[in-house]
């Protein structure tokens, strides 16, 4: 019994460590994608949300998240922390690249405060936690949902969703009702984020298992890591076969878009999947992030980054998943857990975006979105001797 407790702490230790990897993962990946003139503030802002994120949900958000310190005792409690912890950043970090070129840096720090501290550990709290609706109509612990298609990724895309409909887009994104199409600034940066994330991905999907110390356990991890990787796969495989069916072009970041779709796609149930169904799953979700992209920028919601495709798309499509395939899982109660985690998180969300952007104003002006964030909110530049257009 005691060395199964060892060997399950240091297994969450060691995923945690994996999904913090991500951190650099998305710095990298947006970094890359927005202008040389906003870099700085995309790595200030990812280096800000994962201090303040996790600090906010270790004072206030984990207790509120699961009732107690000690609600459990197969792993070393702080164990099972770190390994809470490491995912509250993924939620702002999927807003935030949403946002990103137009942001000012601490109306969004406050921001990622309220989440931490607030709305994704009330979702936390009626999925995996604590459960204050348990018994009431609103209850959707049923949900199945391993490691976060709509807990994680939904609750993310819908405070992005938030987000863009009070901010606006980009100045200069949308010009006598055409697409000005603003490419991305450094692609290897943008391969090397996405991969991170990939990697970062076996810890966050193959660490929700909660646990690896006997045959079943271990099992039951290989075969969600595999299955994870499957949909990264196939998603790459049909983001880059679509482009160049739509386009003639090969678009390395819709290729590296389309993998992570797949990514999101299979995280709801990785556990529960033979061997060949993610390879379904990570081709529909890489087809959806290749669909909706343009779909989006027709309707002038500007996402720098593709996270609504990748993350609130495909997170609404992964949980779905599971209740087509899994023979056990209810359709109705995996559409039940996305429709009532949405009401819950895109209001809060607007409430509280609306509240924060009407004393600080988030939304750089359109001057200073000219200049670029470095400039005007860090003073530092990530590429001081180029020369940079608009």
């Amino acid at each position: 019994m005691e060395m199964n407790y060892v060997i399950d702490t240091f297994f969450a230790i060691f995923a945690m460590t994996l999904i913090i990897f991500m951190v650099p993962g998305f710095a990298m990946l947006e970094a890359g994608l927005v202008r040389t003139k906003n870099v700085t503030a995309v790595l200030t802002v990812n280096v800000m949300i994962y201090a303040i994120a996790s600090m906010s949900f270790m004072l206030i958000g984990y207790e509120y998240a699961f009732g107690s310190w000690d609600h459990q005792n197969s792993i070393s409690q702080y164990a099972f922390f770190m390994f809470q912890m490491a995912f509250v950043s993924k939620v702002v970090n999927i807003m935030s690249g949403g946002v990103s070129e137009r942001s000012r840096i601490l109306p969004l720090a406050i921001f990622t405060v309220v989440v931490g501290a607030f709305i994704y550990p009330t979702i936390v709290n009626l999925t995996w936690g604590a459960n204050f609706l348990s018994g009431t109509a609103l209850d959707i612990s049923g949900l199945s949902d391993l490691a976060g298609s709509t807990v994680i990724h939904s609750t993310g895309g819908w405070a992005l969703l938030a987000a863009i409909l009070i901010m606006g887009p980009r100045y200069g994104r949308f010009k006598n009702k055409k697409i000005r199409v603003i490419p991305a600034s450094n692609i290897p940066l943008v391969t090397l984020g996405a991969l991170l994330l990939w990697i970062g991905w076996f810890g966050f999907n193959g660490g929700s298992v909660g646990a690896i110390s006997s045959k079943e356990n271990a099992d039951a991890v290989a075969l969600t890591i595999m299955n994870t990787n499957t949909a990264g796969l196939s998603g790459a495989i049909v983001g880059w076969l679509l482009t160049y069916f739509r386009y003639k072009k090969f678009d390395i970041t819709m290729i590296l878009n389309g993998a992570l779709g797949g990514l999101v796609a299979v995280t709801a149930g990785p556990d529960q999947y033979d061997i060949y169904t993610p390879i379904l799953i990570g081709a529909i979700g890489g087809a959806l992030v290749v669909l909706f992209v343009p779909i989006f920028d027709k309707l002038k919601m500007d996402d720098p980054v593709g996270a609504l495709s990748v993350h609130l798309v495909n997170g609404i499509w992964g949980t779905l998943a599971v209740g087509i395939f899994v023979a056990d899982v209810s359709i109705w109660t995996q559409l039940k857990g996305i429709i009532v985690v949405g009401v819950i998180v895109f209001p809060l969300s607007w409430i509280t975006i609306y509240s924060i952007n009407k004393i600080f104003v988030l939304r750089a002006e359109d001057d200073e979105q000219l200049e670029g964030i470095d400039a005007t909110e860090c003073g530092i530049e990530a590429y001081p001797e180029f020369k940079r257009s608009i």
